[in-house]
């Protein structure tokens, strides 16, 4: 198709407006602009074709038979890019929402809680991925992810959800009655650590501690570190939102807690845009569990 020698869309839709409404004033309202505006497009559509497509008729216009011909093929080039427009954006409804979240807080927060939007929105079907991986976004493959930072995710959009300081923690069966001041002295206990991290080398490094020796590390699937860590089989570092519950009874001990910039904790991210009505929602949701634990937590 020769695009140079096609006229201007919105030259093609004033004038398949005006055919349907055979009124310019009625037209312009149909596309939310001036009788004006759309008699300015048809003229320079028919000056484009170089024939007249219609005539003044008492208060509205009249089609000629070339207009008439036009409207047609526009009634029915239109109506299939409707269709396709309607199939496409049914079908982007329709695809199951695409989430990715670690499994730490899949376990410790979504799930408890799901029910509650299959309850509230049964249309919409959910892929829940509990990974470690930083997962990419590409058009088609995940919509969603939950992620701990501070919300600098270069080329997405992130909103903070629950936020929440990293600490180490250990049972209190486990610490006892010692006391721990130095970084260094944890290297002297068992690590319990979520597959695909490497949160005890991180925060280690953080601290300034280089590791005397080969470090005592279990990965565990991330439902099973915090039964590990009830146990008292090692220590672990976590986000501490998900065990104040623990912290409070003291069945877990906080060795060392790190303070946070204000933006830290578990963020909303996505590919930036309008997000389709499904993601819409479960965003919404998210947002509504979130705000009732922050109220609950403040009571």
């Amino acid at each position: 198709m020769d695009w140079r020698q096609f006229p201007s869309l919105s030259s093609l839709r004033a004038f398949s407006a005006v055919a349907e409404e055979l009124n310019l004033t009625a037209a312009g309202r149909k596309l939310n602009v001036t009788h004006a505006a759309v008699s300015q497009q048809v003229r320079a559509l028919e000056a484009h074709l170089g024939t007249e497509l219609m005539q003044r008729a008492g208060r509205g216009v009249a089609l000629t038979a070339n207009g008439q011909f036009l409207a047609d093929g526009l009634h029915d080039g239109f109506g299939a890019i409707a269709e396709t427009l309607e199939a496409l954006r049914r079908g982007n409804e329709e695809r199951p929402l695409n989430i990715t979240l670690t499994p730490s807080f899949a376990v410790s927060w979504l799930m408890p809680r799901i029910s509650d939007f299959k309850q509230k929105h049964p249309e919409i079907e959910l892929m829940l991925n509990p990974t470690a991986e930083v997962v990419t976004f590409e058009p088609g493959g995940v919509d969603l992810a939950i992620r701990f930072g501070t919300g600098d995710w270069e080329g997405l959009e992130s909103e903070l959800l629950l936020a929440s300081n990293y600490v180490v923690v250990g049972a209190a069966s486990l610490i006892g009655d010692r006391v721990i001041t130095d970084p260094a002295e944890i290297q002297d206990f068992p690590w319990l650590q979520e597959l695909g991290t490497n949160e005890l080398a991180i925060w280690l490094e953080r601290q300034g501690v280089v590791p005397k020796s080969k470090l005592n590390v279990t990965h565990l699937p991330g439902y099973m570190v915090l039964d590990g860590l009830r146990r008292g089989h090692g220590i672990s570092a976590t986000a501490k939102i998900f065990i104040d519950s623990l912290i409070d009874t003291g069945i877990l001990k906080v060795l060392f807690e790190d303070v946070r910039p204000h933006q830290s904790g578990y963020h909303i991210v996505r590919r930036p845009g309008e997000p389709r009505p499904p993601l819409k929602t479960f965003i919404a949701w998210l947002k509504e569990k979130a705000a009732e634990e922050q109220s609950y937590c403040g009571a």
